[in-house]
C-alpha cells in the first residue's frame, strides 16, 4: 500500500490507529467457522477452517521509517471462575503486503480529506 495514503491514516509520527481490518495479499489468518466436537466413539469431529488474508485488529500503528504495520490483537477468554483473561497479539506487517484496510465507521474519510457521502 501507498505510503504516503498510509502516513495520512495512522500519521508518520508513531500514533496508534482505531479499530479495523487489515487485508493482506498472504495467507495471515485462519478463521474457524464453526465448533469442534467430538462425537459418538471418541471421533473428533473439526469445524471448518477458512484461511485469509483478513486480519482483524484492535489497534494499529504505522512505522514509516521501517514501512511496517504493527497490529495488535485482543483476546478475551472467559474463565470458569467468571474472570476474564485478556491475551495480545502482535503482528509486524510488511506496508508493501497490505492490499485494503478497512474501517468499520467513516471517520477515516476525514484523515483523507474526503466529505462523506450524504
Amino acid at each position: 500500500m501507498n505510503a504516503t495514503l498510509l502516513s495520512k491514516l495512522f500519521g508518520a509520527n508513531g500514533r496508534w490507529g482505531p479499530a479495523c481490518t487489515v487485508v493482506l495479499d498472504a495467507d495471515a489468518n485462519v478463521q474457524v467457522s464453526g465448533t469442534d466436537a467430538i462425537v459418538q466413539g471418541g471421533l473428533k469431529s473439526f469445524a471448518p477452517r477458512i484461511i485469509t488474508g483478513r486480519v482483524h485488529v484492535d489497534a494499529i500503528r504505522y512505522m514509516p521509517e521501517h514501512s511496517a504495520l504493527l497490529l495488535i490483537q485482543k483476546t478475551v477468554i472467559r474463565q470458569t471462575t467468571g474472570d476474564d483473561l485478556v491475551r495480545q497479539t502482535l503482528l509486524v506487517v510488511d506496508a508493501a503486503h497490505v492490499a485494503a484496510i478497512e474501517f468499520a465507521e467513516l471517520g477515516a474519510l476525514e484523515l483523507l480529506g474526503v466529505p462523506p457521502p450524504k
